[in-house]
């Protein structure tokens, strides 16, 4: 869903307030060339070698939407957890539950903040219907979850299926760890709606949201990333932070 004008006003690439929610697949799109913030790409690339600075989808969206010889359809997708994610996007909560630690650490915006999401295998489901309904054809379709928890609910979730029983600490960002913030502007959410595609395909996911997370807990146990999404696991620094808390409550 990075075609969306949203994504950039997270990276910083586009002016101006926060987009209205939730996206719908007729929702401005971006303006800017740049995907990402200099920053972020810089991320992106160490986990897609084949992104380049002129990576966009919007100008791939108008190719295949104009083809007079092909019917193309456009599909915008979440962020996908699962087996094989190369973000490894729980790794950072997931090892720190492992580990025993007491507690987590989030920054405020962080933890209030919402993103799309979507099991690999239920984002499959949604491109094998696509490929396969005539009425798809020249659409654009958003694949997601049909609710967004905020990153903090999503925790505890996690949490939950895993059987952690320490306690999430939300700090001021000023406060957090640098290890732990996000760059972005977390003002603006991701919360986009897959009304269309259930409705005019019927789509449904065919993996529960429990059963999907469980699975992804089980292949990031055996698949320990490389490079974490987010920064080393600086457990000295998120102590001291906690402690500073402590003492000034």
């Amino acid at each position: 869903m990075d075609v969306y004008r949203a994504i950039g006003v997270i990276h910083g690439t586009e002016a101006g307030p926060p987009q209205e929610l939730p996206l719908r697949e007729e929702s401005e799109l971006r303006t800017k060339p740049q995907t990402y913030s200099a920053e972020a790409m810089k991320h992106v690339k160490q986990v897609y070698p084949w992104v380049d600075d002129d990576y966009d989808k919007v100008p791939v969206e108008e190719a295949i939407l104009s083809e007079k010889e092909l019917a193309g359809t456009t599909v915008r997708l979440p962020m996908i957890y699962g087996p094989g994610d190369p973000l490894h996007r729980l790794h950072w909560l997931l090892k720190r539950m492992d580990d025993g630690r007491p507690f987590i650490i989030l920054p405020d915006d962080m933890a209030a903040w919402r993103g799309v999401r979507g099991y690999v295998e239920n984002v499959g489901a949604a491109i094998a219907l696509v490929v396969s309904s005539e009425q798809a054809a020249g659409r654009s379709y958003n694949v997601c979850e049909s609710d967004c928890p905020t990153e903090l609910e999503h925790a505890k979730r996690l949490a939950a299926i895993v059987g952690w029983r320490g306690e999430f600490i939300t700090l001021p960002k000023e406060k957090t760890p640098q290890h732990l913030r996000f760059p972005g502007n977390l003002a603006q959410h991701l919360v986009a709606t897959s009304e269309k595609i259930r409705n005019e395909l019927g789509y449904r996911e065919p993996i529960g949201r429990d059963h999907a997370i469980l699975q992804t807990v089980e292949w990031e146990r055996r698949n320990h990333p490389a490079q974490p999404m987010f920064g080393p696991f600086k457990y000295e620094e998120e102590d001291k932070a906690a402690a500073d808390l402590k003492r000034s409550a």
